[in-house]
């Protein structure tokens, strides 16, 4: 297991811990609400940056060691949004080291400066990769939340995802199936590619399912949440990645989402369960996400894909949050980079 410390004075900043992928929703902003902590405790991601370079570490803040807050450099309106920098202070030489975010609508984290800190390799651990034990390494996640919310996880899946099926499209009309992705993926892929026949058909792929055979197909398929591998689709389809937990939910779950069922309910049946949970909105794939994401594809160099980038930054898309997320919360133009601000967030 690795360990950070600090650049300046060789200080041990963390716990130890394992690297493992990064989330498809780090990074994300998402509503009003406080969110729960972006990583598991005892693991660390790396985000590569848009050039593929490594760039910033992020772990749980409860496996941080060693600092102590700037007050200075906490804006944010419930918590700190790392609009102004690190945030993170060396506890022995005093150096800036990482960006504790906590605000409403971000998902707690702790970005490490590259510039500031190191990764100490410690004993190597061995992180499980086999797709069979899939299910038992990852939870299915349902879209929509015990409150009758949309799972904003759901919303930064869907937001990697469509950017993929845009990619792949030749910019030509796409087909969802029905079920669980076409309400939530099919509405933004409608508003982004031209009406018509289809040329592709998005698909399902992945363990314990049949392997596309029309290459034409766009296989949607898991990312395995440990090591970041994509289910190689042997079938000649190009493959779409899907967060695991939502590949999970898609797969073994119902094709539709909950809803009330017609008709009475048999003679000496009693029922006292609530009914299920239904959002009173839309679902709207997360904007940040999809743009982040396709910026990041090599198939981004193509001018039209340049095109649907600079309209959908600048106008949004059918589907797409507004800057409150789905869930309202403040208006844009407060200074300090929390909620509603405009300020970038990030470990430097």
């Amino acid at each position: 297991m690795d360990v950070f410390v600090c650049a300046g004075c060789e200080a041990v900043l963390s716990a130890p811990v394992v690297r493992v992928a990064l989330p498809v929703h780090a990074r994300q902003r998402w509503g009003h609400s406080l969110m729960p902590v972006l990583m598991e405790s005892g693991t660390y991601a790396v985000d590569p940056g848009p050039g593929g370079a490594p760039g910033a570490a992020v772990l749980a803040p409860g496996d941080l060691r060693g600092t102590v807050l700037l007050p200075e450099r906490c804006d944010g309106c419930c918590g700190s949004g790392g609009g102004d920098g690190p945030n993170l202070a060396c506890v022995r030489c005093g150096l800036p080291v990482a960006t504790r975010v906590d605000d409403c609508g971000y998902w707690q984290e702790v970005w490490c400066d590259p510039g500031a800190t190191r990764i100490a390799p410690g004993e190597a651990v061995e992180v499980s990769s086999q797709w069979v034990e899939l299910a038992d390494t990852c939870a299915p996640l349902p879209p929509v939340t015990p409150e009758g919310r949309w799972d904003p996880r759901w919303g930064a899946a869907v937001g990697a995802a469509l950017a993929g099926v845009v990619a792949l499209s030749d910019g030509r009309p796409v087909a969802v199936p029905p079920g669980a992705l076409a309400v939530t993926l099919s509405r933004a892929v409608d508003a982004l590619l031209p009406p018509g026949p289809p040329g592709r058909t998005v698909v399902l792929a992945g363990p314990g399912l049949p392997v596309p055979e029309d290459p034409r197909a766009l296989a949607l398929v898991p990312v395995h949440p440990r090591t970041g591998e994509v289910w190689p689709c042997h079938g000649g389809a190009d493959v779409v990645p899907l967060d695991a937990a939502v590949w999970l939910h898609v797969a073994q779950g119902p094709d539709e989402l909950p809803h009330p069922a017609a008709g009475r309910v048999p003679a000496g049946v009693h029922r006292d369960e609530p009914l299920p949970p239904r959002p009173l909105t839309l679902f709207r794939a997360d904007l940040g996400v999809f743009l982040r994401t396709l910026s990041r594809l090599p198939a981004f160099r193509e001018p039209w894909l340049r095109r649907i980038h600079e309209e959908v930054r600048g106008r949004g898309y059918a589907g797409a949050p507004s800057r409150t997320g789905p869930d309202g919360g403040c208006r844009p133009g407060r200074p300090g980079g929390g909620c509603g601000s405009s300020r970038p967030r990030g470990a430097s």
